[in-house]
């Protein structure tokens, strides 16, 4: 089913700000939800609702923490979440990175005791339209095994890279898990398999099963060993900058909240970059576009189709599944 954006908002402010949020904080985090969904990724954006939701009611997200500068290096700072909302805490960092990376050409801003961001690609987006580039990444509970592994140890850790284009925006935004565990939640509630190998079953085999990765947090890393060894060094990184809880802690409490996480920009304009990004982008662009293929695809570039997708569905309705929105509704006052 199909909802209109101004309903979206409207609904979803008004139970933000019975659960709390002050309206300028109900009307943003609206705003993200609405965004990752209304961009496409509803398994980040209105299929989450709920899940925040009842972190709220559990304590473990306080909707009226506000993030904290704990110490100032420069053109690096270091927050405390609080255990705030997740995507209000990011934002504001990565605000905090932009308006840094005008500064000094480079803005480094890591978080601590936070909550789940919810999509990361919006922090990405956030960046561009800043005219930054924008990196950023978060560890998460253990949801995924080491390479030969058999038990959930590493967490799928997501990642975003973003680049300011005059033509189109590249923005990456991937987890270290060949699915994301909300993709996947989205294929069980639908019924169907994954579409390729996604996980692992209780004897070590690939499963296209969705239910049983979920069940044991078996999720395949991207790359194989390669896509477990980053999502390692991310968390240590993640751990290390912001001095907060490193996968492993975050897994004790059975929950998945107090993360870390960093978020990083640079301003092309600060850094003598803005005379050829374009150029030198549009070349790399203009190379992968005349790639030959298999079954004639047409291959694209992270974050290509976005805006097209945003745009319409700004005009025919916010896609949502119609279960999620009963369930989003019956949270209203």
């Amino acid at each position: 089913m199909r909802v209109p954006y101004l309903e979206v908002l409207q609904v979803l402010e008004k139970i933000f700000r019975s659960e709390g949020l002050y309206p300028e904080k109900a009307a943003l985090c609206a705003h993200l939800f609405a965004q990752a969904s209304m961009d496409g990724v509803p398994s980040h954006g209105l299929d989450r609702v709920p899940v925040f939701l009842e972190m709220i009611r559990k304590k473990r997200v306080f909707p009226l923490a506000e993030a904290q500068r704990l110490e100032t290096f420069g053109f690096f700072e270091r927050w405390n979440g609080n255990l705030g909302p997740g995507p209000l805490n990011a934002y504001q960092c990565m605000e905090r990175a932009i308006l840094l990376a005008k500064e000094f050409g480079i803005g480094l801003v890591a978080l601590q005791n936070t909550n789940h961001w919810m999509r990361a690609g919006n922090f990405g987006w956030q960046a561009v339209e800043s005219g930054c580039i924008g990196i950023c990444f978060t560890n998460t509970k253990p949801n995924m095994p080491a390479w030969g592994g058999k038990e959930p140890k590493l967490g799928n850790n997501p990642l975003v890279i973003a680049i300011p284009r005059s033509k189109g925006h590249v923005v990456l935004d991937m987890a270290m898990s060949q699915f994301s565990y909300g993709k996947m939640n989205t294929y069980l509630r639908d019924g169907k398999e994954m579409p390729f190998e996604a996980g692992f079953d209780q004897k070590g085999n690939l499963t296209k099963s969705p239910s049983e990765i979920i069940a044991h947090e078996l999720a395949l890393s991207i790359g194989l060993w390669k896509g477990a060894g980053l999502s390692l060094v991310l968390d240590m990184l993640a751990t290390v900058i912001s001095g907060g809880q490193a996968t492993h802690q975050v897994g004790k409490s059975g929950d998945e909240y107090g993360l870390s996480q960093v978020f990083l920009c640079l301003d092309p304009g600060k850094l003598g970059m803005k005379d050829w990004i374009d150029q030198k982008l549009d070349e790399i662009i203009l190379d992968f576009h005349a790639s030959q293929t298999f079954d004639n695809q047409k291959i694209r570039y992270p974050g290509e189709n976005t805006l097209i997708k945003r745009e319409e569905n700004r005009k025919e309705g916010v896609p949502v599944d119609e279960t999620v929105w009963n369930k989003i509704q019956s949270y209203l006052p």
